[in-house]
């Protein structure tokens, strides 16, 4: 045999060891995604230790673009168990809870998944890995850091430059109008933040796909719930009104106009959109014969008092514009009717706070705006 033939045949055996040794690290990191994926179950914030009262169905009002039908609130055995308000009086009534304020994670309403790295990194070298990564379907994802050195053990924070960390969180929101966090997308974000992790050296801590899939639902069946919108309009008494015209006195009113075509109606201390008015128009159109306003319920504090703003508001342009307030129906709205609707409101809210998720809240804004 010759020293060619001996060479070659060392090569192959090294090629072949080192095709053995690659395929057990690769099943020793697949081993430990498994177990850190099923040793530490994700304590389901949804299906906790909360206690919710039971409660007789009854209907709400879903009233989108003008007065329309009904959106049934599904009954205690079907909500999601979100965590308790602050308490409950005597009488077993919620008490009112302050907004919950902007926490740096949520576990409420988002999943984090924690990136373990093997070595304190600065954000320089992080932040380039995470750009990529904003949405996972239509759920938007967001990353914050614990600080390394002096910092370590304090809150989760917004990964800046100039500091370091050993380890990062993505928070990817469980559910919104779209729809909950499906399998599809949370396959995708892991697939995604397995690549981060290996590119800064890091280590997924994987929570179980049922139990977050599972989650993802529960808090979708209370937005589902809880997604209402009031209406009402206004019909011309006489000729349409010119737009020219419409415009300065929506203006006079105090609406904002918007480039897509809406009026907007904010609240003048806090600066919250409480309703907007749309022409019911194209763009091109010179005149118009209805108006319609539109309360985003959820999205508006109960201490704003929206629903009686919007309504006067509609009684003052009705004045001004020589124009009726009415339902889809084109019947005129009577004051016990919108005192029905404004009972009902009150109870909407009282519900969103039993959720812990209070109307206008930064919670609520998140999951509805």
């Amino acid at each position: 045999m010759t020293d060619l033939q001996i060479s070659l045949i060392g090569i192959g055996i090294a090629i072949v060891i080192g095709v053995i040794a690659y395929n057990k690290w690769q099943e020793y990191r697949a081993k430990k995604h498994v177990e850190r994926a099923f040793s530490d179950p994700v304590e389901d914030v949804l299906m906790g230790s909360a206690q919710t009262e039971n409660r007789t169905e009854r209907k709400e009002p879903v009233l989108d673009g003008t007065i329309q039908t009904e959106k049934t609130v599904s009954s205690a055995e079907n909500e999601p168990t979100l965590s308790p308000t602050e308490g409950e009086d005597m009488a077993g009534e919620p008490v009112i809870v302050q907004k919950v304020p902007e926490m740096p994670v949520d576990e409420l309403i988002e999943l984090p998944v924690t990136l373990v790295m093997e070595e304190s990194l600065r954000a320089e070298k992080i932040l380039p890995h995470l750009q990529s990564l904003r949405y996972t379907g239509n759920k938007p994802v967001r990353f914050l850091g614990m600080p390394d050195g002096e910092d370590v053990g304090k809150d989760w924070q917004a990964i800046v430059p100039g500091q370091s960390y050993r380890q990062i969180r993505a928070c990817v929101l469980l559910a919104n109008r779209n729809g909950a966090l499906n399998e599809i997308e949370y396959s995708e974000l892991l697939m995604r933040l397995r690549q981060i992790a290996d590119a800064i050296g890091a280590e997924p801590e994987i929570p179980e796909m049922a139990e977050v899939i599972e989650r993802a639902r529960q808090l979708y069946q209370f937005v589902s719930d809880h997604d209402a919108k009031l209406g009402i309009s206004i019909r011309s008494n006489g000729a349409p009104w010119q737009m020219v015209t419409l415009t300065t006195a929506l203006e006079k009113q105090g609406f904002e106009a918007r480039p897509d075509g809406l009026f907007v109606m904010k609240d003048k201390e806090k600066g919250a959109v409480l309703f907007t008015l749309s022409t019911n128009e194209l763009a091109a159109s010179e005149t118009a014969t209805r108006l319609t306003l539109l309360m985003d319920v959820p999205c508006v504090a109960q201490e704003l008092d929206g629903f009686t703003q919007m309504i006067q508001c509609g009684k003052a342009l009705c004045i001004r514009l020589d124009g009726a307030l009415i339902d889809d129906g084109n019947q005129l709205l009577t004051d016990k009717f919108i005192e029905e609707i404004a009972g009902q409101v009150n109870d909407f809210y009282r519900d969103m706070q039993k959720g812990t998720i209070p109307a206008g809240s930064y919670r609520a804004m998140r999951l509805f705006g």
